[in-house]
């Protein structure tokens, strides 16, 4: 896909986008794609979504493809990488974009919610992190994971406790990661988004956006575009010697006092 202005040069990389049927994912993978990279969109269950995605960047100029895998099944997730492998050769970039993000009270939420929380951000993360890595040790080159967070993590919202631990757990996973993959060149780290906006959620969600307008000192909601800018950035050379950090995406929401 030809180099978009102002983005980094990703050319020559093969990067895997997890959750990429999603909003942010697609997002994620088109800013990739246009640095450069080939990418491989992972999907659950959007697989028309992760087709079309993987489409449009070939109808670009680019090289992508889809492949469909249970991030909380070990199995699955080591048949993945070895898709990608077979598929372009060899992995350099992982973006850990796949979550879930359901809302529930804490005082009415069952254990069976929150280990779903945990399944869904923090062991699909734990087990993709740690199958790209080995497959970058072997290839000797090093290499850069980074993992969706949310500022949620720093700052948790009502209704979100489960939410809010798991992405923590995330950000906090990748430090531990960043720590103990940097012998072997590889690169971790997070990128923390505030409110991303998508079709329709001025309708379902009036106040909030209105709420969160209003707090933004940038004064709008994110793109998933941001979201991939930074998720680019962190994949490139420039970010050659940035590991263990959290970059936040929020408009500027989190530097407004809280009293």
């Amino acid at each position: 896909m030809p180099e978009s202005p102002g983005l980094p040069d990703l050319s020559g990389l093969v990067a895997l986008v997890t959750g990429a049927g999603g909003n942010v994912g697609r997002g994620i993978a088109r800013r990739l794609a246009a640095a450069g990279a080939a990418v491989v969109a992972h999907y659950w269950s959007s697989a028309d979504s992760a087709r079309k995605l993987a489409e449009e960047i070939r109808s670009a100029g680019g090289a992508a493809d889809w492949e469909r895998a249970d991030l909380r099944d070990p199995a699955d997730v080591d048949a993945l990488v070895r898709a990608v492998v077979e598929k372009f050769g060899r992995v350099d970039v992982l973006v850990n974009n796949a979550g879930v993000q359901p809302v529930c009270p804490l005082p009415e939420m069952g254990f069976g919610q929150w280990r779903d929380m945990f399944g869904g951000n923090v062991d699909s993360t734990f087990l993709t992190t740690q199958a790209v890595a080995r497959q970058l040790i072997s290839q000797g080159h090093g290499g850069s994971i980074t993992s969706i967070a949310s500022i949620e993590a720093l700052q948790p919202a009502p209704n979100h406790a489960h939410y809010s631990a798991s992405k923590a757990a995330v950000l906090m996973y990748a430090r531990a990661a960043a720590l103990e993959y940097a012998p072997h060149g590889i690169r971790v780290n997070v990128v923390s988004p505030g409110l991303i906006g998508h079709e329709g959620l001025d309708e379902e969600w009036p106040d909030g956006v209105a709420r969160w307008v209003d707090a933004a000192p940038l004064g709008r909601l994110g793109t998933p575009e941001d979201v991939g800018n930074a998720c680019a950035f962190l994949a490139s050379p420039l970010a050659g010697w940035i590991t263990g950090q959290n970059l936040v995406v929020d408009g500027g929401v989190s530097a407004r006092p809280t009293w």
